[in-house]
């Protein structure tokens, strides 16, 4: 059953999870299934190593905002909650493990912030 209106605290967690998942759902799926075909995750059936909180965030990037579920709330707030512990972490942008677990999070900390002023038109 579709909501017609979320409360203003979910509607606001749905603006922070879009501005935390910088990747599309297709960039997304294309880096978990890269992600767990690597050498070192590769196993009989690659699907299994496909990251499960990755696999959510695509399904909540392919919805729309009147059809979250409670568990679609948990797994935005776990996201921006995990993202922002990362991001706030003082690492050297180019390290790998670091970026590769934020991009299993949606988020490819190499995109440049389109709000960002220096990196805006004219930049």
């Amino acid at each position: 059953m579709a909501r017609e209106h979320l409360d203003p605290e979910t509607a606001e967690l749905w603006q922070e999870f879009h501005g935390t998942v910088n990747m599309s759902s297709e960039e997304l799926r294309r880096w978990l299934l890269t992600d767990a075909s690597g050498p070192d995750r590769f196993s009989a059936d690659p699907s299994m190593d496909v990251s499960p909180i990755g696999r959510r965030i695509v399904e909540i990037l392919d919805k729309r905002q009147v059809d979250l579920t409670g568990d679609d709330v948990d797994t935005m707030r776990q996201v921006v909650q995990r993202a922002g512990r990362l991001l706030a972490e003082p690492v050297d942008k180019h390290d790998e493990r670091w970026r590769h677990e934020l991009m299993t999070l949606g988020h490819d900390p190499l995109r440049p912030d389109p709000t960002s002023p220096e990196e805006g038109p004219g930049a």
